[in-house]
Parts: C-alpha cells; sequence; structure tokens
C-alpha cells in the first residue's frame, strides 16, 4: 500500500534463515502510521473506502488496513509486502494510475489534499522481516495467505533497545524462539525490525488472531521457557529494553486491497457484497471533476 509520496517508507523483511517459500511473500513491510483529528473520522474513513475502491478497480497497489482497538485513539495502520526496494517506486507508480484512471487527475490531487487536511500526523517505516527470529512461521505461501486471510486482529508491541544491546536481544529472541516452537500451544510470533524512519533499533513482536477470543489462555511466558530461565529472561530484559508499548489492532477490510491469494481466504469478509457492488460501477469520462477518494 502507497499512497503518499513521501509519507510512505516500507518496513521490510529479509531471512535466510526462512524457508524460500516464506520470504517469497515479502521481505520487507511497507508500513504508513496515520493519526487522523477525531472531528475528521467519519471523512476520512469514507474517503479511505473510494481510494481502497479504486486500486482494487484498477489493479493499483496492495495494503491491509488495521484500525486501533486498544492504544492510542483514532490511528490507522497501512502495510504492504515488499521483496525489494524497487518495489516502493512501482507501488506507488500503480496506486496514482489507479486512482487518475478511476477519478482523474484533479480528483486525484484533491484526494491527497484531503487526505492532508484530515490527519495530526503521520509516519512511515521500513522493517525488515526478521524469519530467524519469528517463531512458528508459515512454511509456504499456501499457509502464509490462510494465516493472513483469517485473521481480524493484531497485537503489536514495539521494542526499543538501548544502545549497543541488539545483538544480546536477538539471542534472548532466539532463546524464546526456541523453546516457543517447542511448545504445541503457542500461535505464530513475526518480528520485525525498523531500518528506515526510526530512532535507534525498534523491533516489531507481532500476533494475529481470527478473534479477540484467541488473546485468551495463551501459554505465559513463564510456562514456556520454565522458572529458571524466565528468570534470566527478565534480567536480559531489564538489561536490554530502553522502552516498550503495545497496540491491539482491527482489520478493516473496508480500507484494504489484500493480495488476491489472501482475499480469496475469505472473500465474504475481504470482499463484501456492497463493496463488491459499488466497485462495479463504472465512472463517466468527466469523473476527474468528481470528489476524488482519499485513501483512509
Amino acid at each position: 500500500m502507497s499512497f503518499r509520496n513521501a509519507l510512505w517508507a516500507v518496513a521490510i523483511a529479509v531471512c535466510l534463515a526462512a524457508p524460500a517459500a516464506v520470504r517469497g511473500q515479502g521481505d520487507y513491510l511497507d508500513v504508513l502510521i496515520v493519526k487522523v483529528k477525531p472531528e475528521k473520522v467519519a471523512e476520512y474513513q469514507a474517503n479511505g473506502k473510494k481510494y481502497a475502491e479504486a486500486n482494487r478497480r484498477a489493479n493499483g497497489d496492495r495494503w491491509i488496513a488495521f484500525e486501533s482497538v486498544y492504544g492510542e485513539s483514532n490511528v490507522i495502520l497501512y502495510i504492504s509486502t515488499r521483496n525489494e526496494y524497487a518495489d516502493i517506486d512501482k507501488a506507488l507508480d500503480a496506486e496514482m494510475a489507479a486512482l487518475d484512471k478511476t477519478y482523474g487527475k484533479a480528483a486525484a490531487q484533491k484526494l491527497q489534499q484531503d487526505f492532508n487536511n484530515s490527519v495530526v500526523w503521520t509516519r512511515s517505516e521500513l522493517r525488515r522481516r526478521r524469519w530467524d527470529l519469528s517463531r512458528k512461521a508459515p512454511q509456504n505461501a499456501e499457509e502464509y495467505a490462510k494465516l493472513i486471510g483469517e485473521s481480524r486482529l493484531l497485537r503489536s508491541t514495539a521494542v526499543h533497545i538501548r544502545p549497543g544491546r541488539t545483538a544480546d536481544f536477538e539471542a534472548l529472541l532466539k532463546e524464546v524462539k526456541e523453546a516457543g516452537e517447542k511448545n504445541a500451544n503457542t500461535a505464530p510470533v513475526f518480528v520485525s525490525q525498523v531500518i528506515e524512519g526510526g530512532a535507534g533499533a525498534t523491533f516489531y513482536l507481532s500476533t494475529l488472531r481470527s478473534s479477540i477470543g484467541g488473546f485468551d489462555h495463551n501459554p505465559t511466558t513463564k510456562e514456556i521457557l520454565g522458572d529458571e530461565a524466565f528468570k534470566k529472561l527478565q534480567q536480559m530484559v531489564a538489561e536490554t529494553y530502553e522502552s516498550s508499548e503495545s497496540a491491539l489492532y482491527r482489520i478493516n477490510p473496508e480500507l484494504s486491497n489484500p493480495p488476491e491469494e489472501v482475499a480469496k481466504v475469505a472473500m465474504d469478509f475481504w470482499r463484501p457484497k456492497a463493496m463488491a457492488a459499488s466497485a462495479a460501477k463504472p465512472k463517466t469520462a468527466d469523473a476527474g471533476t468528481k470528489e476524488p477518494t482519499k485513501k483512509q
């Protein structure tokens, strides 16, 4: 998902330790974080639906939108996967071409203006996906698409590492990963590292669930590691963590345009009938004079 003239960067993951089929899902995560003005939420949502519709209709960029449930209010994440840096420009070109084709150049320009007028701030990050630190990652493209397609919520914890302690933190995560993968009751945990758009060493630990109840009754870190290893973990956390914050997000399919292999997993969710009916209505030749869609 692009939709930025300089508003986007990408989060990128490239880990040779991961199966090739999984790495093929995108080594980078392209993340746009948006804080919407409270009084502009309804307008922003309406324009965002139009923006996503244009990209669905005209084969534009692909992304998944997440709205904050717990954490800072009125925050939306737009996350795309990229295989390499060059994909960023390609995605932006495809996105803008889709907007121009659907609404016309004038409307596309106004869309950008409307976007700027409805947000408090934006931040873009490029994250490298750390498959070597991730736990129970899908082993092939089909498993990956199924996991994403069936997911409805995302819990994301940002961990800011003290200067000079990145290697220690990575070693710690590898220990936790090894123990977690031996436990039949643990779920996948995805790890990514900010490489553009951040300050210092920042890692994201992310988990996906099909419902909010999926976060209940999960094995605790202490149960996974055991008492002795958990005490060591606590000491290492105190020594390596500078700070951390967590948030819970819900997927908004109307603001999203996921890859087709993801959408096919649950078409009723990702492509609601009302959305499909709206997309089926063609625009007239003078569509450029109409109100533009504002992404998100």
